[in-house]
């Protein structure tokens, strides 16, 4: 939006194209349906997840195994290389790649959407005109409000996730019915088993874990991508405008902040999921952390950061950059047409 001046004593708004913006100070806030905002957030969340699987499937998978196994593997490149060989690229790297796609979309579609739904309540609170004004501390509050929303998303798909990707190491050590056999079964066909034998409830085993380590994780997740922001951003110019670069290495500061603060949660819930199967009772988060700490120390908690450092950066600055690109061409869509 562009502001001239005539004799008028309102300023006459005009549409101009994208990237040609005026400083913080002098631009008005155009105020949208909140329900053209939410399919546009929902939508551009969509986007994130997608591309976020696409980049950091294969480290992820190696994160699981290393969280789950982690006297199998001498260190994330022995892990990377035996899983490729023994089970190639489709069936090993990238195990699991359907329910985290259905995992990462419903995720950052709901957390997008609850983000934006989040930061409006939280403006209102603070007493500011827009979420346009809140600072890094507000926005990040926000984050972990709308983590809770997404976490019951999150955790069924996340729970077939885990199971897949940990499937060989379970029945190599004969913790699986079925052994080898078992590996042949995907994703559809191991909800169906879950939803016959332990019903919707066994989809979402490990929900308690799934919120202790996404709300306080999501502070720190958004908290990290809006301070890096802030700091990125010319003099003269808003946040919106840092460019692709600047917004790629934003939400890789930010997942590097979310995985380093809530990592230990992480592995607890891996370990919770992966060991609660049909039958079994669902161990706590409280007794699963405990008994880690016990038997193998707390470095046992941080088995597998590096790969999810090394994954988490570039797989989030892709989140990013496509939900912020898709909120952009969508915004200026709605506001033209609409």
């Amino acid at each position: 939006m562009t502001v001239t001046s005539d004799s008028s004593p309102l300023p006459v708004i005009e549409t101009v194209p994208l990237g040609e913006h005026l400083p913080t100070s002098e631009r008005i806030v155009y105020k949208r349906n909140p329900v053209i905002d939410g399919i546009i957030d929902f939508s551009g969340g969509t986007m994130g997840g997608i591309a976020s699987v696409y980049v950091g499937q294969s480290l992820d998978t190696v994160k699981v195994k290393m969280q789950t196994f982690p006297t199998l593997y001498k260190n994330a490149l022995d892990c990377f290389i035996k899983t490729y060989k023994q089970d190639g690229i489709a069936r090993g790297l990238y195990a699991g790649t359907v329910p985290a796609l259905a995992a990462n979309i419903a995720e950052n579609s709901v957390l997008f959407m609850f983000y934006g739904i989040c930061q409006k309540g939280m403006a209102y609170l603070v007493r500011k005109d827009s979420t346009f004004h809140l600072n890094p501390l507000e926005n990040a509050l926000s984050g972990g409000c709308a983590a809770f929303f997404s976490s019951f998303t999150l955790c069924p798909t996340e729970l077939v996730k885990c199971r897949l990707q940990a499937m060989r190491e379970m029945a190599s050590q004969g913790k699986l019915e079925g052994g080898m056999e078992r590996l042949k079964i995907g994703p559809f066909g191991l909800t169906r088993e879950i939803l016959k034998q332990e019903g919707i409830r066994g989809l979402f085993k490990g929900l308690t874990a799934t919120f202790m380590r996404e709300i306080p994780g999501y502070v720190f997740f958004f908290g990290g991508y809006e301070i890096s922001r802030h700091l990125l951003t010319p003099a003269g110019k808003t946040k919106d405008e840092i460019g692709p670069v600047k917004t790629i290495i934003s939400g890789g500061v930010g997942g590097v902040a979310l995985w380093t603060a809530i990592f230990p949660a992480d592995v607890v819930k891996s370990r919770v999921q992966v060991a609660s199967t049909a039958g079994t009772v669902e161990p706590t988060f409280r007794a699963v952390i405990t008994q880690v700490f016990k038997a193998e120390g707390i470095l046992a908690l941080y088995k597998g950061l590096g790969p999810t450092v090394l994954r988490t950066f570039p797989a989030t600055g892709a989140l990013f950059l496509a939900y912020e690109t898709t909120k952009k061409w969508l915004g200026y869509t709605a506001d033209k047409f609409l």
